[in-house]
């Protein structure tokens, strides 16, 4: 997929999301729950370090980054 397919998929769940929320028939979690979920990796599942726009995280980023699958993006100093 491309990464702006992912952005319109990311936004649609996003968006799909919000709308669960405003709605009074849908069951509401409690505060603590909302925050236990986390963006998760979609490459490898890892929980932290994500970036939100390219839904994967900064490893994952690096490994694709390098190999030249993501366009637009230069190898700096690394």
């Amino acid at each position: 997929m491309s990464t702006e397919a992912k952005m319109v998929e990311f936004r649609r769940h996003l968006a799909q999301m919000e709308g669960n929320k405003k709605d009074p028939a849908k069951v509401k979690m409690p505060p603590r729950q909302r925050i236990r979920i986390r963006l998760r990796c979609k490459l490898c599942g890892r929980p932290r370090a994500v970036y939100r726009k390219f839904g994967i995280c900064r490893i994952c980023f690096r490994n694709m980054a390098s190999d030249g699958l993501i366009p637009g993006v230069k190898k700096a100093s690394w």
